[in-house]
């Protein structure tokens, strides 16, 4: 199927769905929730479908739970587990592979979606613990930051790429600010990492790697100072959803907040709210669509099956 054929399906979709939002520069829609309800998990697009891998279940503890969301029928499968449980981990896809790596190890594994199976490749060179940033580009697989395994007070401006070609991490500059729970993606072939947490302090920390010059660069500032968040680029835009701030002195705020950074202009917008605000999520992209299953509703662990679709406007 052609990939514009393959977007009017996904909004043919969208059309029988309810909750539908809509504010200058995109709606949101309400999906079939999804059947586990996780927090601090990873997801990642492979194929015209969202893989919801691991993260927090209801009890506050790890899983190896794979679930898939097919947009087409919005509907829910399950898929073979990850070989570990895991929290806070990462996912990506490159050069037609499904990659899972990064919370409680530096293992990494790539999904085999013909035989539904999990396998092992090679490890990474740091921890990237307390969700990292991630971004793609040239089929290489960009981590910045997180936590160097050391707990909730940890973190790291360590940044290193993959090669699915010949199965080999490479370190590269370290990011201006150390901090985990963050966020990234590549536009116009350049990383973008924002947002996140030092210690217990929310960073509004928005800096770019080069990877033709190795080097960071400080950008415009997220409005919105958050961890645990969400962020996709769409149309050459970077997307920041919800996320949470902590209190000195125990709980915190859970934010609804979306924002959005023009990296021509160099200055953020703000867009139509989560419906329901919530942490501990991740953005992944078909089109112009970006799925955001999952999350916490309060700070701390209260994972939900919420599953929102926010159609960015072309």
């Amino acid at each position: 199927m052609k990939k514009t054929s393959r977007i009017l399906t996904l909004f043919a979709c969208f059309t029988f769905v309810s909750g539908a939002s809509a504010q200058d520069g995109g709606s949101w829609q309400t999906l079939a929730p999804m059947p586990t309800a996780r927090q601090e998990l990873a997801t990642a697009a492979l194929n015209g479908k969202i893989y919801a891998i691991g993260g927090y279940d209801s009890s506050g503890t790890p899983t190896n739970i794979v679930e898939v969301y097919d947009p087409t029928t919005n509907t829910w499968t399950s898929a073979n587990p990850i070989p570990r449980a895991l929290h806070h981990n990462s996912a990506a896809v490159a050069a037609g592979k499904l990659y899972s790596f990064g919370g409680p190890s530096t293992q990494v594994f790539v999904y085999d979606e013909l035989n539904d199976s999990w396998s092992a490749v090679a490890s990474m060179l740091f921890f990237h613990a307390l969700t990292p940033a991630v971004g793609v580009f040239n089929d290489k697989i960009y981590v910045a930051g997180g936590a160097n395994g050391g707990g909730g007070n940890s973190m790291q401006n360590q940044v290193e790429v993959y090669d699915p070609v010949t199965n080999i991490w490479t370190p590269l500059q370290p990011m201006r600010d150390g901090r985990n729970h963050c966020g990234g993606a590549f536009i116009d072939g350049k990383f973008y990492v924002v947002g996140g947490r030092r210690r217990v302090h929310a960073v509004d920390s928005n800096e770019v790697y080069d990877p033709q010059t190795n080097k960071w660069e400080r950008q415009a500032p997220l409005p919105t100072a958050r961890g645990g968040i969400g962020v996709a680029a769409v149309n050459g835009e970077l997307f920041v959803f919800g996320g949470e701030t902590l209190f000195p002195n125990g709980g915190g705020e859970v934010h609804g907040e979306v924002e959005a950074f023009n990296p021509a202009t160099n200055t953020w917008r703000s867009l139509s709210p989560m419906p329901t605000p919530r942490h501990g999520i991740w953005a992944s992209v078909i089109g112009n669509n970006i799925f955001l299953p999952g999350g916490g509703l309060v700070s701390g662990i209260d994972p939900t099956n919420e599953n929102d679709v926010f159609i960015v406007s072309p």
